[in-house]
């Protein structure tokens, strides 16, 4: 054999085993990501043929395939679909597009993800049609419809999340106004464009996940919980440690001048209490004690309970942000009551809440529980995991102490309930002037060992403007939800 044949002979055989490798790189670990990247089409395509799986909240079916007499074959149907919507999304071939857990959870669904590869070769071999995997969430329709009809009855625009503290799952998820996803899931061209254009046209904009995404909201006095966790964690501050309490405070290096909603000083005397400057939700000793703590110390703590983080549970979600960049005094005291720098979900705020409930550990969120085969064997189990530790055991039952009096003596007084000690904190945010309020509560049930963590936003200050507040509105909503879970 010439030189330049061994030569060449080299190159092929190492070209057929670059290819040999980079096709089994592909086949075997990069397939499931390749399939499941929002521009392959193919994984969607292939998924109208297969009669796919249901997706199932507490035992109830709230989307599955009946059969179609056109070229699509099957047709996805959703039950009670406007609370369930947020969740399900929509499936439809003639819009060639899927949104929420039907392009989350496509893969399984459709019966083409790695964890379904041996039940596919079953119903190969065995001359059975393809079929889908069904997905059971973590949802709880009790707590899911307390959520919808406390939110539609009074007509808001807004969000609820509900989440296990000591799991993440997550058990209620609303955003209203919501939509039937049956109304985009029809096989009629016409008529389906004709209710997607209406949609995206509302101008309410229905097809927003508000939950979990949006356009974000400022968390107003919810976020006191993260600052007042920055405090105890900086070792410098107790909840007895005493703030200034004067009635008006000017913004370090401005000569823009802050007041306490009261209008007055927070309670008597010339100091105050942490604990009773978030009990009163007092807007000057928190603003002067973000500025002590400084941003970095605040935005530490912030990314500790998940702010600045990408997370899927398994739906995308919006991150909540405390601003990246170095903030001025100002700034950074205007954080201090919620406002300005930072924005956030309903999800980030009950991950706040959750953590603290749960001595301090935040878990991650999660919504699918099991992935189950056509067979209904388990091809998929979702088992919990933390994000990381926000706060040492200790200052976390600190936090608890003082979120529990908010609700008892405090100005949370309408997320009450009977026979049950309940801790919380409001927010009533500002939006920009003449803008109406975005009104929040955030809190956890029973306070000696929370079975639920919540946080409800209302935008458009629940249609009273400027005139509304998170306990007169958000709380009896978290309320309805707390309840739902414990059974109450």
């Amino acid at each position: 054999m010439t030189k330049e044949l061994r030569r060449l002979t080299t190159i092929v055989i190492l070209m057929f085993i670059t290819l040999f490798v980079s096709t089994s790189v592909i086949q075997a670990v990069t397939s499931d990501s390749l399939a499941a990247h929002s521009e392959n089409k193919r994984t969607l395509y292939d998924s109208f043929e297969v009669q796919r799986g249901s997706i199932i909240a507490g035992g109830e079916e709230i989307a599955s395939s009946v059969p179609s007499d056109d070229l699509y074959a099957w047709q996805r149907r959703y039950e009670q679909s406007q609370m369930w919507s947020t969740a399900t999304g929509y499936l439809n071939p003639v819009l060639r597009s899927a949104t929420g857990l039907e392009s989350a959870m496509t893969q399984e669904l459709s019966g083409t993800g790695a964890s379904a590869a041996f039940a596919r070769l079953e119903r190969v071999l065995t001359g059975q049609d393809p079929r889908g995997s069904s997905i059971k969430l973590s949802l709880d329709p009790a707590a899911q419809r307390a959520a919808y009809d406390a939110m539609t009855n009074a007509g808001y625009t807004g969000g609820v999340v509900a989440i296990e503290p000591d799991t993440g799952r997550v058990l209620a998820m609303v955003s209203t106004p919501g939509y039937d996803a049956n109304q985009l899931a029809v096989h009629d061209d016409a008529a389906t464009n004709e209710a997607y254009d209406a949609l995206v046209e509302d101008p309410s904009r229905p097809l927003l996940n508000r939950a979990i995404g949006g356009d974000l909201n400022p968390p107003g006095s919810t976020f006191k919980l993260v600052i007042a966790s920055a405090a105890l964690a900086s070792g410098d501050y107790t909840p007895d440690s005493k703030l200034p309490n004067p009635a008006s405070y000017e913004l370090p290096g401005t000569s823009t001048t802050i007041s306490n909603a009261s209008r007055g000083t927070c309670g008597p005397g010339d100091k105050v209490t942490i604990a009773d400057a978030l009990r009163l939700s007092c807007n000057i000793p928190m603003a002067e004690l973000a500025a002590k703590l400084g941003d970095e110390a605040i935005r530490e703590q912030a990314e500790k309970f998940g702010f600045n983080a990408d997370f899927e549970i398994p739906l995308a979600v919006t991150p909540s942000v405390y601003s990246t960049e170095d903030l001025s005094p100002d700034r950074t005291a205007q954080t201090g009551y919620g406002q300005r720098d930072v924005s956030a979900t309903p999800l980030q705020i009950a991950m706040v809440t959750a953590g603290i409930a749960n001595e301090g550990k935040v878990m991650n969120p999660t919504l699918v529980d099991e992935v189950v085969g056509p067979d209904l064997s388990a091809q998929q189990t979702t088992q919990p995991t933390e994000f990381g530790e926000a706060l040492a055991p200790d200052l976390a039952a600190e936090m608890v102490e003082m979120m529990t009096a908010n609700v008892s003596s405090g100005v949370a007084s309408n997320a009450r309930i009977d026979g049950v000690d309940v801790g919380g904190k409001t927010g009533t945010a500002e939006n920009g002037e003449g803008e109406p309020y975005s009104l929040w509560f955030t809190g956890f049930a029973p306070s000696d060992d929370p079975e639920v963590a919540v946080a409800v936003v209302v935008e458009d200050g629940g249609g009273q403007g400027q005139s509304g507040s998170g306990n007169a509105i958000a709380a009896p909503i978290a309320k309805q939800v707390m309840e739902a879970v414990l059974g109450r």
